[in-house]
């Protein structure tokens, strides 16, 4: 359902953030990577076998590992893991089933468990103020 512009278009909307491209693109605050195009490799496709995803995937931080567990159980189809990102705070999205505004919640997310905390309270105060009537 989401794409590369998608991701794009919402990761480069937040505050200071920064677009790489090398072998894959990837998006930074401050220079810290907080999502990225994540190609499966050989070692995920035979931890994953029969299960392993064909279509995009995004790697997204997220704030500590028992958020990743939670977004694991709450849509497997959407989110997942390799043995690779065992005990590290990140998780694979299929970009061909997340929802975009599943998309935003997990690139803002991403983006605020990256971002200096400052900016990130700044970010979320800007958020609240607008969402009220």
């Amino acid at each position: 359902m989401a794409n590369w512009d998608e991701v794009r278009a919402i990761a480069m909307a937040l505050p200071e953030t920064v677009e790489r491209s090398g072998d894959v693109p990837q998006w930074r605050i401050k220079d810290k990577l907080f999502a990225w195009e994540r190609p499966l490799r050989d070692a995920d496709l035979e931890a994953l076998g029969d299960a392993a995803p064909t279509g995009p995937i995004l790697a997204a931080r997220v704030p500590d590992v028992g958020a990743k567990e939670a977004l694991l159980a709450d849509d497997p189809g959407v989110y997942f893991t390799t043995p690779h990102f065992n005990g590290y705070p990140a998780i694979l999205v299929r970009l061909d089933r997340i929802t975009a505004a599943e998309l935003q919640e997990v690139l803002v997310e991403a983006w605020l468990c990256r971002a200096p905390k400052k900016l990130a309270a700044e970010y979320n105060a800007a958020e609240y103020n607008m969402a009220r009537p």
